[in-house]
């Protein structure tokens, strides 16, 4: 096989295609692009999409991105055009610098296959940055002697741009000392330097005003100026020049010593120490020192002595001016001293009249005067005046003289003195004036007589009061003195009811007492009327009468005085006549009596002391009438004798008694009949057949009785042989219904069969009582009759024995149900109160425990400048309190300044303003804001703590933004130069932390610390410098803190190299000390430093000036900087800061300085009074509040320390309430005792707070508080009881008196409304009678008042208030109705008969004088003096025979009859009262002489014949002995039937089972199931402290017992007691048993027909047979 073909060039051209796809490679990989800076954002850099082959909608698809190495994204992708653009302005200079080239470097990813390009961005400069100088002003100095030629180097401009737009040269302002030389250095760059052209002249020109402009070199050109000032240093080449030759000052005597008079001015040309003038006295006197002195350096001229006119008016005083090489001047000072008024007038009193009388006349001299002014002009004229409301004139006389006269009549009673003032006053500006004060007395005459109080005067005194008794006492007034003011008394004679007035009373002439002297009687007169002369002792005597009425007052010192019945003259016993057919409430006689006494002493009320029949009689209490109580009957006796007392209301009550006969008769002749003991004979056969009758009635009955008990005592013994007694059982069982048969024939006497049982109790005995049980067809057992059981006697139940009471045993079955049922209902609302009581006790006790365990301070950690409303914590949960309670606690912030509120809602504690740290705590590390938090209801104090955190929110501050520096080119190495440093608010790691120097070969920067831990630089010198290589150098520090990110700020220093100057100034001390108190006054001289310099001339000429102080000790301290001298600038505040530290820098003018620190200790005074802050105030407060109540919460605050800031608070006024310390400067002030609004409404309450300083301050503040009303007034009345009186027949609706209550409450709680409560008299009637007005408490009269129907009645009014709960207040009102005379007198008897016809009186003819024949009885309804009756015979037949008692009304015979007089007499008696007008009434006798009523009246003896008691008692008893008779044969018959019957069928006894009432048997068989026997009872249980009831009603068949129902437990029974029936009975109760039987006949029938069931069996019922003795039984109980 051939070999290939292989050719060289072949193979050297597949190395060429190899390297060139790799070229293309590389090419592909690395895209170039270039651009201008400061293009605008989105500019077209180049087409990427282009030159890396795709197209531009595919750059997403393919997941083209940049990828950027930078941190700032300079360019950007446009998707759509597939374009590389700029993302934002591209500056060269920030990005590069001043690097020749700048390129940008960034990368394009292609996703889909993972490659990278990279893209190179060239920036091309362009000229937009213009040359710049660091500092706009430059200072250069250059002394005035410099020699042409010398060179200052100038400042530099820096321009960032590169090339040709980088700085090209500079120009400097045309001028004709100075020119401009460029320099270039090494690296190319360009150095400016001044060069000197010609001498300067400092004083033809100082400064020099040069302009510096930089330019660069591109298109267009940019450039920058600094301006360059040249100053000249002074050499002492002019001397001081005065700017006057003489100065001229007016001065006024006597300025103040201190007060500046001139300024002089001497100007030297010269600057510094040669240009600095001092001035001086030159040759003055020794007096001219005394009293002016001159400032050395300002030259002002003050009076340092008084300067007085008087002493000399003028001075010529040289003075000279020298600057500091001792170049002087002269001038001269003349000084004019202008008079002031300096001098008061004087005033001598050269004669005065001490004394003069009041009468004297005008125009009399009391003193003369002279006055004198030491002054000149019109400083020394002088007037005199006096004031303008005396009774004087001043007059001048001659001269400097003046008088004083009298102008108007003196009067010493008004004014018994002057004190006159004397004023003179010049006429100076401002004028003058010297009081003189004369002293005048004014002698009294008897000008004024004495005077009483009233021309008119009442005075009381009791009647019967003792002699020698005073009544009262009298009083003038006189305004004269001594003598004529010396009252003496008397009084006028006069005759009372003949005697001489002396005899009544007297009175002392000394003292104006009256006395009585002898006993007063109201009843002889009621009042005095007395002339009283009150006369003085003055010459002549004046004198003044007064008229005094005395009035006696009533005693109850007069008994009644009975009118009717007035005692008979011949002391025989009046009588009154009485009807024996009288009703209920008849009128028999009237007791009339009257009382001398008035008032209440006089009314009278009637009673019955004593009669002979009690009931029959009545007496009216305040009419005295006697009326019949009830009927009168046979057996009551014909003669009544009544003791009747009339009694009055005085004090002590008086009475008098009278006697009343009174005969119960139809007519005078019945009385003397009955008197006369007129019997009817008595048959002896009617007394005898009543006894017959009732003997009989006895007999019959005993036999009835005896018959029924045998009866009984059979039928028992029968019983008790079939059924003997079982007793083995103890309880009661449950007795079906069917074990009880219904019987129709029993039914008939079982009616009603019942019992009680209750009971009651007190401390030892309970009694027991069963109520109307109802046994009604209940049978019972024999043996529950004839057994005694508890039940049937009253016992004592043994209470400390074991066995239960009868009560206990019967209910204990239900009693036990019942109770645990109760008990079970009752325990779960006992837990339930029981645990809520616990809870109520144990809260506020745990409560009290737990606040004390809670921390003493909350606190929170917040940082600073949080926006507003922003959330520290939940304050509410960290105090334990519930948001529900929050409106009611009222929870607030206290503090001086709200930074924090609390969220009412949530109890979220906010922020409640802006929080600046470093404006509140200034520079200190740590920041706490405190401030309290109260809580009322019930009031509480929090103490709440937030620490504010710093955060960098503050740069670095650099004071000045340029430092220049000199530094002697001599310097050594290693000197240090402090600066100033720079002040950062912030603290901790976000303030300052470090300096940065710019980097230099000749300087280094080092950090200091000052005493007090502020950080600042110092410069050192690293290598020596040359002002001639280098005349400035410019360094840039930087001061960075600790913050994140780190905050930084930056100064330029600008350092000038001056010539040789190797001294700097040196201080004698390092660090000053010196204590200040705080009260010092501004221009106050801390201390003077000192620094010393060894170089010579102006080398050694020293300023001094703070150096790195803070600001606000330029703003207290002043630093004189030629003398060092530190004076305060404002008044220093403890408060503000307790000390200063004062950084001292002196310098030469070669600025070479030291420095040294002045510690300046500030001291406490007591100069801030303490503050008091009234946080919360609890206004109005309820006046029943009790004591230690919170009223207001108080802070106090004292910004001054130790002592002077302790501070204790009081109140000035003992008010009732207290200061108690609550906590830190807290105080609560509570009430001390209950408050009255009544006493006072309103407290003004003063607190005072007084520090413990030396000399302590305080402050006060008043709190008002108001106090509400509380209803806790009842009303008051203002008098105890009221007493009106009425006259009757009043008008209906008229008022008749009015109450009036007033209540110390406010608002409704004063508001009093009355009301009638109560009154004596019937409830339906009170309204009819009175009424009373709500509003005003007027009461009214409804009716007409009758005194006959209503003497008096007794009202209760009520006061009550709106209030709530309302009060009330109760007062008696008595009213009294008063009687007229409006009824006329009403004859009793002689009275018409029945058949209207008069009636008539006999008279026996044997008749002797005196013989009462009958009388006139009339009463009459009014009372007192209306009531008192008198009798006249009006008409009679014959006037001699008869004569009619006056006040009685007897009718008595007055001779003895004759034959001639006829036997029938007429006459009319006429009956008067006493009232006024008097009324009367007639009544006409008919008199008969005869010896009997038959011989007057025939026709009386065929009258009706009365019936006879005794047949009627017959009667009765005869019917009584027949129906007992009838009765008796009746149930003897009954019996006879009956046994018979039973007899003939005994097999009818077995229908009951004998084990029916048997205890211990089986029951009764089931076979007896009919009939319904229903058995029902009552009983109710109230033992001691709760009532408890047993109910037992309608037992159901069921539960009727078949043993016995009596002696046996009724433990069966259920009972429905609501309460605890497990209560014991105590051992002494008592049980009672009240058995009722009813129908007492059908019992006795039903028995007889039981006797004859056993006979007859077939005429019973079936179910009746089977026990014979169940009806016994029944019977028996």
């Amino acid at each position: 096989m051939a070999a290939p073909l292989y050719s060289p060039y072949c193979n050297r051209l597949v190395w060429i295609c190899i390297l060139l796809g790799a070229l293309w490679e590389i090419r592909a990989e690395q895209i170039r692009y270039s651009v201008p800076e400061e293009l605008e954002k989105g500019s077209v850099v180049g087409n990427i999409a282009k030159d890396l082959g795709l197209e531009p909608q595919k750059l997403a698809e393919r997941g083209v991105h940049i990828v950027s190495r930078g941190k700032t994204q300079l360019f950007a992708l446009n998707p759509r055009s597939g374009s590389l653009v700029t993302a934002g302005r591209i500056d060269r200079e920030e990005l590069c610098d001043r690097a020749p080239k700048c390129v940008a470097n960034l990368e394009i990813l292609l996703e889909d296959k993972v490659k990278n390009f990279e893209i190179e961005v060239e920036i091309i400069d362009i000229n937009d940055n213009s040359p710049t100088f660091g500092p706009e002003q430059r200072e250069i100095k250059v002394a005035e002697n410099e020699i042409p030629g010398t060179r200052f180097p100038l400042p530099e401009a820096f321009d960032p741009d590169i090339r040709i737009n980088s700085l090209q040269g500079y120009q400097l302002s045309s001028n004709s000392h100075f020119s401009l030389d460029v320099q270039s250095g090494a690296d190319g760059i360009k150095y400016p330097e001044l060069v000197l052209e010609r001498t300067l002249d400092r004083e033809e020109e100082a400064v020099h005003h040069l302009v510096l402009t930089a330019l660069d070199g591109g298109e267009p050109v940019r450039s920058s100026t600094a301006r360059i000032h040249v100053t000249l240093i002074d050499t002492n080449d002019n001397a001081p020049v005065f700017t006057q030759p003489e100065y001229h000052v007016s001065v006024h005597e006597n300025v103040s010593i201190g007060t500046r008079l001139l300024t002089i001015k001497a100007t030297d040309p010269d600057e510094g120490a040669n240009g600095e003038v001092t001035y001086s006295f030159r040759k003055v006197r020794d007096k001219i020192s005394q009293l002016f002195q001159l400032n050395s350096l300002s030259g002002d001229i003050t009076a340092v002595g008084d300067v007085d006119y008087e002493d000399s008016g003028f001075y010529d005083i040289d003075v000279e001016a020298h600057d500091g090489p001792g170049l002087r001047a002269r001038s001269k000072v003349l000084v004019t001293v202008l008079d002031v008024n300096d001098n008061a007038p004087e005033v001598t009193v050269t004669s005065l009249i001490s004394s003069i009388q009041e009468n004297s006349s005008p125009g009399t001299v009391i003193a003369l005067s002279n006055v004198h002014d030491s002054d000149s002009g019109e400083n020394g004229l002088v007037t005199c005046s006096i004031q303008d409301n005396l009774p004087f004139r001043l007059e001048k006389t001659y001269g400097n003289y003046h008088r004083l006269l009298i102008h108007r009549t003196l009067d010493r009673e008004e004014v018994s003195e002057y004190n006159i003032t004397v004023t003179a006053t010049d006429q100076g500006t401002p004028p003058l004036s010297t009081e003189t004060r004369i002293s005048l007395q004014v002698v009294d005459i008897n000008d004024n007589p004495p005077t009483f109080t009233h021309a008119s005067s009442s005075a009381y005194i009791q009647e019967n009061n003792p002699r020698g008794a005073s009544i009262l006492s009298i009083t003038t007034q006189d305004p004269d003195s001594g003598e004529n003011a010396q009252v003496t008394y008397s009084l006028t004679e006069d005759t009372i009811q003949g005697a001489p007035l002396s005899s009544y009373v007297s009175i002392n002439s000394n003292t104006g007492v009256l006395y009585a002297l002898r006993s007063f009687d109201y009843e002889q007169f009621r009042d005095l009327q007395l002339l009283v002369t009150a006369k003085d002792s003055g010459n002549p005597p004046l004198s003044t009468n007064m008229s005094l009425n005395l009035f006696v007052l009533d005693q109850n010192d007069n008994t009644p005085e009975i009118l009717y019945p007035a005692p008979p003259t011949d002391g025989s016993t009046g009588m009154e006549l009485a009807p024996r057919s009288a009703e209920p409430g008849y009128l028999v006689t009237k007791v009339v009596a009257v009382d001398r006494d008035s008032g209440q002493n006089a009314w009278l009320s009637y009673r019955l002391l004593k009669a002979s029949e009690p009931g029959l009689f009545s007496v009216g209490l305040h009419t005295g009438e006697v009326r019949t109580a009830r009927a009168l009957q046979d057996r009551d006796a014909l003669k009544q004798s009544l003791m009747v007392a009339v009694q009055d209301h005085g004090q002590p009550p008086l009475s008098a008694t009278v006697t009343l006969t009174i005969a119960v008769a139809d007519s005078i002749p019945d009385v003397l009949a009955d008197l006369g003991s007129i019997r009817a004979p008595v048959d002896p056969n009617d007394s005898d057949l009543t006894l017959y009758l009732v003997v009989a009635v006895a007999a019959v009955s005993c036999v009835f009785l005896a018959f029924v008990i045998v009866l009984l005592a059979l039928r028992l013994r029968r019983w008790h042989t079939a059924h003997p007694l079982q007793s083995a059982s103890s309880g009661l069982a449950v007795m079906p219904t069917s074990h009880f048969v219904g019987v129709n024939g029993v039914q008939a006497f079982l009616q009603t069969y019942s019992h009680e049982v209750s009971l009651t109790a007190d401390s030892r005995k309970s009694h027991l009582i069963f109520p109307q049980p109802n046994y009604a067809d209940t049978l019972i057992s024999q043996e529950s009759c004839d057994k005694s059981e508890p039940l049937l006697i009253t016992q004592d139940l043994p209470e400390t024995k074991g066995d239960p009471s009868l009560l206990q045993r019967a209910y204990s079955s239900y009693s036990q149900r019942s109770s645990s049922r109760g008990r079970q209902r009752m325990r779960p609302r006992a837990e339930t109160s029981s645990r809520a009581l616990w809870l109520q006790v144990l809260f506020p006790f745990l409560l009290s425990l737990f606040s004390r365990a809670l921390p003493d301070q909350i606190r929170y950690s917040i940082p600073e400048e949080l926006a507003k409303n922003s959330v520290v914590g939940n304050l509410a949960k960290d105090l334990g309190l519930r948001v529900q309670d929050l409106p009611a606690r009222k929870l607030r912030v206290s503090a001086e300044k709200e930074y924090f509120t609390v969220n009412p809602d949530s109890g979220d504690l906010l922020v409640g303003d802006r929080i600046d740290r470093e404006q509140i705590c200034g520079k200190q590390l740590l920041c706490i804001v405190d401030f309290d938090v109260v809580a009322e209801n019930p009031l509480n104090i929090f103490h709440v703590a937030v620490t504010v955190q710093d955060i960098n929110d503050n740069t670095p501050l650099f004071k000045q933004s340029k430092i220049d520096l000199k530094i002697g080119e001599s310097t050594k190495p290693g000197k240090t130069f402090p600066l100033d440093p720079a002040l950062d608010s912030d603290a901790g790691l976000n303030s300052l932390q470090s300096y940065h120097l710019h980097d230099n070969e000749y300087f280094d920067l080092a950090e200091k610390q000052t005493p007090n831990g502020h950080k600042y630089p110092e410069l050192i010198l690293r290598h020596s410098l040359d002002r001639e290589e280098h005349s400035f150098h410019q360094l840039v520090l930087t001061a960075v803190d600790g913050g994140d990110p780190p905050r930084s700020s930056t100064t330029q220093i600008q350092i000038q190299v001056t010539g040789t100057n190797d001294n700097p100034p040196v201080f004698s001390q390092d660090v000053y000390k010196v204590t200040l108190p705080e009260v010092v006054p501004p221009g106050f001289s801390v201390l003077q430093v000192t620094a010393t310099d060894r170089d010579e001339g102006i080398n050694a000429e020293i300023t001094y000036s703070f150096h790195n102080v803070d600001e606000h000790v330029e703003q207290f301290f002043n630093l004189d900087k030629r003398t060092g001298e530190i004076t305060t600038k404002d008044n220093l505040d403890f408060e503000i800061s307790s000390s200063y530290t004062l950084n001292i820098e002196a310098k030469d003018p070669g600025d070479l300085a030291s420095h040294c620190s002045i510690q300046v200790e500030i001291l406490d005074e007591n100069d801030c009074a303490p503050e008091v802050i009234v946080t919360s105030v609890f206004t109005p407060l309820l006046e029943d509040s009790p004591p230690g109540t919170v009223i207001a919460l108080i802070k106090t605050r004292d910004t001054d320390s130790g002592e002077n800031g302790d501070v204790y608070c009081r109140i000035l006024e003992n008010t009732g309430f207290l200061l108690k310390s609550s906590s830190k400067n807290y105080y609560k002030l509570v009430t001390d005792r209950a408050l009255d609004r009544e006493e006072i409404s309103e407290y003004n309450i003063t607190i005072t707070a007084t520090d413990r300083g030396k000399s302590p301050l305080s402050s006060s503040t008043s709190i008002i508080l108001h106090i509400s009303d509380v209803n806790d007034n009842a009303p008051v009345f203002h008098q105890t009881s009221y007493m009106v009186h009425v006259a009757e027949n009043n008008l209906p609706g008229v008022s008749i008196a009015q109450v009036s209550a007033w209540d110390s409450d406010l608002g409704p709680n004063g508001q009093v409304s009355y009301s009638i409560v109560a009154s004596d008299l019937e409830p339906r009637a009170l309204l009819s009678y009175v009424s009373v007005s709500a509003q005003s408490g007027v009461v009214f009269a409804q009716r007409a008042f009758d005194h006959e129907q209503l003497r008096a009645f007794e009202l209760t009014l009520q006061a009550r208030d709106h209030g709530s709960p309302a009060l009330s207040a109760n007062v008696s009102l008595r009213v009294l109705v008063g009687d007229r005379n409006d009824n006329a007198p009403r004859v009793l008897y002689p009275a018409l008969g029945p058949d209207g016809s008069a009636l008539f009186d006999t008279v026996p003819r044997a008749a002797e004088p005196g013989y009462l024949v009958t009388k006139v009885v009339a009463v009459d309804a009014d009372s007192g003096h209306n009531a008192w009756l008198s009798y006249h015979v009006l008409q009679a037949s014959d006037p001699g025979l008869f004569s009619l008692g006056l006040r009685t009304g007897e009718v008595r015979t007055t001779r003895v009859l004759g034959d001639k007089d006829a036997a029938r007499h007429r006459l009319l008696v006429a009956v008067h009262d006493g009232g006024q007008p008097p009324l009367s009434a007639t009544a006409t006798l008919h008199l008969i002489f005869a010896d009997s009523l038959q011989e007057v009246l025939p026709d009386l003896s065929e009258g009706p014949v009365p019936p006879d008691p005794q047949t009627e008692l017959q009667f009765y008893l005869v019917v009584a002995l027949a129906l007992i008779s009838v009765l008796f044969l009746l149930s003897v018959i009954l019996a006879i039937a009956l046994r018979l019957r039973h007899s003939s069928s005994p097999a009818a006894w077995g229908c009951f089972h004998p084990g029916l009432s048997s205890k211990s048997g089986p029951g009764i068989q089931p076979n007896y199931s009919e009939g319904t026997l229903p058995y029902s009872y009552k009983m109710c249980i109230a033992l001691q402290s709760a009532e408890r009831e047993f109910n037992f009603l309608n037992v159901t068949p069921e539960m009727a017992p078949p043993q016995d129902l009596l002696c046996e437990d009724a433990s069966w029974a259920q009972s429905t007691n609501h309460g605890d029936t497990g209560v014991p009975f105590g051992s002494d109760t008592i049980l009672k048993v009240s058995f009722n039987l009813i129908h007492l006949f059908s019992l006795g029938v039903s028995k007889i027909l039981n006797k004859s069931c056993g006979k007859s069996r077939g005429n019973f019922p079936k179910d009746v047979t089977s026990n014979k003795n169940l009806y016994f039984s029944a019977y028996d109980s």
